[in-house]
């Protein structure tokens, strides 16, 4: 039975990243009753240790940090903070990491600690020299149904990486950032923080580099300390259960070819399927639209990556026909197969 947390457990250590989010706000003179509404947070400067948030307590808190301070750098200036952190072995671990490869897979393998609202994918995709280059893919999906504070938490996160990079890497990467939302009228804060290379308008939230910059040494790294680090957090994996979204999403990718059913996937889950559509209700999703978004990845992937045209995609993921494939394809990002595939090729 796949394992999973839900939004209203809680499980986030309120000294962790919300403390982070109180002590920026209140360096700006935001405090109070503004700060902590519905947080369920008292009002201690850092909060006790044993308090722990549910996510949708710290989503409320973000809201309020945005709202409240109502700047278009906010999620960035967080971002600048988040990574490594500090907590706990993780962080650790990160501080001594050899290189960008070990980096990401520290990141993603701890994300329920290091970055509890969203949740970090890389794979390295591709060969060098082929027809379509080759490219390490960090990409982002919603942990626990938050898609009003999406933007927010997705300048967060990539600023937070890009920030981290450069500060253990002893450079600045050179990051490519596709964004799955419109331009904003002022993308100055994007420019500072993240670079000139940015895409909007793209089908997820992605940061891209060339592999060569994987496994160059990072300056700080240290063989034995990121080892020691990594063992310890062996003791942390009872804090490491990922989200419903995210093992769904996990399971979804493993099982796309085969087609999977809310029924399967409610079995696979250990509840029925009525139980399996209330909990993703109280994430504000469904099954349809946790398989779409899959389906939508797979098909982005084949397309920019392996260069497969409609009926190859059509034929992977299961559809009768090219024309069933393109009528979905529309209906899950609004573009027909040929604009994206353009796109991309242009990117």
């Amino acid at each position: 039975m796949i394992a999973y947390r839900q939004v209203g457990e809680s499980f986030i250590v309120a000294r962790h990243q919300p403390a982070l989010l109180l002590d920026y706000a209140r360096s700006q003179d935001l405090g109070g009753e503004q700060l902590l509404r519905g947080t369920g947070l008292p009002d201690d400067d850092p909060p006790a240790a044993h308090v722990l948030l549910a996510p949708q307590q710290y989503l409320q808190l973000l809201a309020n940090v945005m709202r409240g301070l109502a700047s278009s750098d906010t999620s960035f200036m967080l971002g600048q903070q988040m990574l490594p952190g500090h907590y706990g072995a993780l962080s650790h671990a990160l501080l001594q990491a050899q290189n960008l490869r070990q980096a990401l897979d520290i990141l993603c393998a701890g994300h329920a600690r290091l970055c509890p609202l969203l949740t970090p994918r890389w794979r390295e995709e591709g060969t060098q020299g082929g027809p379509h280059g080759s490219m390490a893919v960090l990409y982002w999906t919603d942990s626990f149904g938050a898609p009003s504070q999406l933007p927010a938490l997705v300048e967060m996160h990539m600023t937070a990486v890009t920030a981290m990079c450069r500060w253990l890497g002893g450079e600045r990467l050179p990051w490519r950032y596709c964004i799955n939302r419109s331009a904003p009228a002022h993308v100055e804060q994007h420019q500072a923080h993240l670079g000139s290379d940015l895409r909007f308008n793209c089908q997820f939230d992605a940061m891209l580099i060339d592999p060569l910059w994987l496994d160059r040494p990072w300056p700080r790294g240290n063989a034995l300390a990121a080892a020691t680090a990594l063992q310890d957090v062996a003791g942390e994996a009872p804090a490491l259960v990922p989200s419903l979204l995210t093992a769904l999403y996990d399971y979804l990718l493993d099982n796309i070819r085969l087609g999977p059913t809310l029924e399967g996937s409610a079995a696979a889950f250990g509840v029925s399927p009525a139980t399996f559509k209330r909990h993703l209700a109280r994430h504000g999703s469904h099954f349809q639209a946790e398989l779409d978004q899959v389906r939508a990845h797979v098909a982005i992937h084949l397309f920019q990556v392996r260069g497969y045209d409609n009926e190859a995609v059509a034929q992977y993921l299961g559809f009768h026909d090219a024309t069933n494939f393109r009528r979905s394809f529309k209906r899950w990002t609004g573009l027909v197969p040929s604009l994206l595939r353009d796109a991309l090729l242009r990117g």
